[in-house]
C-alpha cells in the first residue's frame, strides 16, 4: 500500500524469503536458472520519496551506515533508469531509505528497495506503464527485481523473470535470523557442485501451515551447501533456530539470513525472544509472510 500526502510517498520494501530454491541449470551467459517459491515478509526497509527542488538521497536506519549513498546504490539506479525512460514526467525528488535489513543477507534487500523506489516513482510521477515494461526496467538492474515488483507469493523460474502468482498460501509465522556474517552471492554460485537439479514439485493445495511445511520438506535450498562451505558460521544460525523446535528452518537465497516457520505467532515470538536473549548482537525479527504494504 502506498501512503501519499502532498506529493510524498512512503512504503515498506519487504524482505524476500526463498522458502525453497532449486538450481536447475546455467545459461551460456553464466546466469543460473532457478525454480523458487518466494514469499514476502511483513518486515523490511522503508522508502520515502517526495517532490523537491533538487534531487537528494539519504540513508538512515540501523544498517544504513553500511551502504553507499552514491550512484552505485540500487535506489538511485532505479530513479535514474525510470527518469531516462520518462524524462518529461520526472521532476526532482528527495529520497530517504531507512535500512532495517542486514546488507548482503539473502533476503533481497537492495532489490526490494529498488522495486519500491520504482513503484513509488511511477505513482509520484504519474507514469502510465505496463507492468511487463516495468519488470523489464527492473530486470536490467538485477534478476530479483521482477519478483520484488510483484511483492506477493510467487514461483519464479528462468533467471527470476518468469513469474507465476501463488494465490492460496496461508500466512506463515516466521523468525528471521542473521548472525552478522556476509557472503558474496557470486562466490556462492561459483562454489556450486551441481547446477542441473530437478525443479520444484507441483504445488498442492495449501490449507494450513502444516501443509506448507510438508511440501517444503520435499524441497531444498541448493545454495546452502555452497554457502556453508564458504561461511561455516552459518551453521550456528541454523542451530539456534533448530533449538526453538520450529516446523521448518532453512536459509534464504544465498544467505546468510536464515528463517524458521512456526505453527503460531506465539511460538514464533517466543523463539525470537530466546534467540535474541542468547545472541543479543544478532539480527532477529519475528514476522510473517504477509503481503506487507505493497
Amino acid at each position: 500500500m502506498l501512503d501519499s500526502l502532498d506529493q510524498a510517498i512512503s512504503l515498506i520494501a519487504p524482505a524476500k524469503i526463498n522458502l525453497a530454491l532449486h538450481i536447475t541449470g546455467q545459461r551460456d551467459d553464466g546466469y543460473h536458472l532457478l525454480d523458487t517459491l518466494v514469499v514476502f515478509a511483513g518486515y523490511g526497509d522503508r522508502i520515502s520519496i517526495a517532490r523537491s527542488s533538487a534531487d537528494s538521497f539519504r540513508i538512515t536506519g540501523p544498517y544504513g551506515h553500511s551502504l553507499p549513498a552514491d550512484a552505485s546504490n540500487l535506489v538511485l539506479k532505479a530513479r535514474d533508469r525510470l527518469r531516462a525512460e520518462f524524462p518529461d514526467r520526472a521532476f526532482p525528488v528527495s529520497i530517504e531509505l531507512e535500512k532495517h535489513l542486514p546488507i548482503a543477507s539473502g533476503v533481497g534487500g537492495g532489490s526490494s528497495d529498488a522495486a519500491s523506489t520504482l513503484k513509488a516513482l511511477v505513482s509520484l510521477w504519474n507514469i502510465n506503464i505496463d507492468p511487463v515494461d516495468l519488470n523489464n526496467i527492473g530486470l536490467a538492474m538485477g534478476a530479483d527485481l521482477p519478483m520484488c515488483l510483484h511483492g506477493r507469493p510467487l514461483i519464479a523460474r528462468g533467471i527470476g523473470e518468469e513469474l507465476e502468482a501463488v494465490t492460496a498460501i496461508p500466512r506463515l509465522p516466521m523468525v528471521l535470523v542473521n548472525n552478522g556474517a556476509a557472503v558474496s552471492t557470486p562466490q556462492v554460485f561459483g562454489a556450486l557442485k551441481k547446477r542441473n537439479n530437478p525443479g520444484l514439485p507441483n504445488l498442492p493445495r495449501f490449507g494450513s501451515v502444516n501443509d506448507v511445511c510438508a511440501y517444503l520438506e520435499q524441497t531444498d535450498n541448493h545454495l546452502y551447501a555452497a554457502t556453508v562451505e564458504l561461511l561455516p558460521i552459518i551453521g550456528d544460525t541454523m542451530d539456534a533456530l533448530y533449538s526453538t523446535s520450529p516446523r521448518l528452518a532453512r536459509m534464504s537465497g544465498s544467505g546468510a539470513t536464515c528463517f524458521a516457520i512456526y505453527d503460531t505467532d506465539e511460538a514464533a515470538s517466543a523463539a525470537a525472544s530466546l534467540i535474541s536473549n542468547a545472541y543479543p548482537l544478532w539480527f532477529v525479527v519475528k514476522t510473517d509472510s504477509s503481503e506487507g504494504e505493497n
